[in-house]
């Protein structure tokens, strides 16, 4: 190594320390209690990591060796000590000195698989998560606290179909039509249970309560039929809050077009580009019109509605999406086998009255096999009108007169923007 390299390897193990330090400073001064150390601890500690590593250069591993155990009995010495005050007291601050410890000793490390630029990366990321862990303490217990039993079963199991079940199926097209492709369909069931997941979890961490928007946006991004069923019954009940119920229904569905153009986005890029007119601009539209809607509510303004989102990831619904989209993706390629680009657009509003992620995960499918890029966006465009159609007939059935005015003027406005939107992407396509 030359004189540069350590030189700059000594300050990036410094800094990885300074980090950790002065996060575990400034607890001290919160907590008012003592601890192994702060801003001077840690980047020592850091330095011996990077002082034994230089030495390994010449003498082998065991300056490293023998330093790590040094720290190992400080460490557990002054762990003793505090635990004799406390009881309840936890290991964390030791693990940070042996991260930052390790951290510095990565830094002029010798014979590791990794150049210098991404070492150093490496490292001060390193350092930063260890801070941001220590730093949020309280943040995490309080979100780790709102999990229940079955959150932790549901993320079991999103485990175990992604990580376990998904590379065991085959990898190949089968079946009539050669549309059938085992991975490929539970793939796109750990794609949409992904989304919504972490929808809910959005949800959970930030609490049943919330500003409307983010009511809103989280239940789009969970589930906009779900959300707009359970506003329509709290405008129902409560009818002071029938502006706000019919906001975040607006809101929702405006994520819904969003989240599909994400969806669509990860599975096919390409498409999404093409989407992105139609649906990017009833996303705006809605948006927009919550905005004003909610501006001239004025006094009449509520508080927003709680929306307990219900764990949107289990096998029986992942079971069942899977099943739907394989019916989906069939009969999509039939339609547009025997009846062309129509037998597709009939199928997308037929499919998008019960769900839009179906479908439009099909058609990205066959535009990767070829189909037009112009007749995927008409078709997924199309099961997203329907949806949304669907959303106002329930939010009228459920609501009443007062919240099927609100949310009708605001549909109306999407579902316009959205066909003037298609219409100059048809026009666009058109030689």
């Amino acid at each position: 190594m030359s004189f540069a390299e350590i030189f700059f390897g000594f300050l990036i193990a410094l800094a990885a320390g300074a980090l950790i330090g002065i996060e575990r400073e400034q607890s001290m001064a919160v907590d008012r209690k003592t601890s192994l150390g702060g801003i001077r601890t840690f980047p020592l500690i850091a330095l011996a990591g990077a002082l034994s590593a230089l030495l390994s250069h010449t003498l082998g591993f065991w300056p490293v060796l023998g330093s790590l155990l040094v720290i190992g009995a400080f460490l557990t010495v002054s762990y003793y000590q505090e635990w004799e005050k406390e009881r309840t007291r936890g290991v964390t601050t030791e693990v940070a000195a042996l991260i930052t410890f390790l951290l510095g000793a990565l830094a002029l490390m010798p014979n590791l698989p990794l150049e210098t630029k991404p070492r150093y990366l490496l490292i001060i990321a390193s350092a930063g998560v260890v801070m941001a862990l220590l730093s949020f303490k309280q943040p995490l217990h309080q979100a780790v606290a709102r999990v229940s039993d079955d959150d932790i079963y549901a993320t079991a199991k999103f485990v175990i179909i992604t990580l376990v079940i998904l590379p065991l199926l085959p990898d190949r097209a089968m079946g009539p039509l050669e549309v059938l492709n085992p991975f490929d369909i539970w793939l796109m069931v750990v794609l949409i249970a992904g989304v919504s997941f972490t929808g809910y979890i959005a949800a959970r961490l930030i609490g049943e309560r919330q500003g409307i928007a983010v009511t809103g946006l989280l239940g789009g991004l969970v589930s906009s039929m779900a959300a707009t069923i359970s506003l329509a019954t709290h405008a129902r009940r409560a009818p002071a809050a029938t502006t706000l119920a019919a906001v975040a229904i607006i809101v929702a569905s405006g994520t819904m077009f969003a989240r599909i153009l994400a969806i669509v986005g990860i599975v096919d890029p390409s498409l999404a580009e093409e989407l992105f007119i139609p649906l990017g601009t009833m996303t705006a539209t809605g948006y927009a019109y919550a905005l004003i809607l909610y501006w001239y509510a004025g006094a009449s303004r509520a508080e927003a509605a709680p929306i307990s989102h219900r764990n949107p990831f289990e096998l029986r619904a992942a079971l069942q999406f899977g099943l739907l989209y394989t019916a989906v993706i069939f009969a999509a390629k039939a339609a547009a086998t025997y009846f062309g680009d129509r037998g597709l657009y009939v199928l997308s509003l037929l499919a998008g009255t019960t769900d839009v992620d179906a479908i439009s995960l099909s058609v990205a499918a066959f535009h990767r096999g070829g189909l037009s890029a112009s007749t995927a966006a008409t078709a997924i465009t199309l099961a997203a009108f329907t949806n949304t159609f669907v959303k106002a007939g329930i939010a009228a059935w459920i609501g009443g007169w007062g919240l099927t005015r609100r949310v009708g003027g605001g549909f109306f406005a999407v579902l316009g923007a959205g066909a003037l939107a298609l219409l100059l992407l048809r026009g666009m396509a058109t030689p």
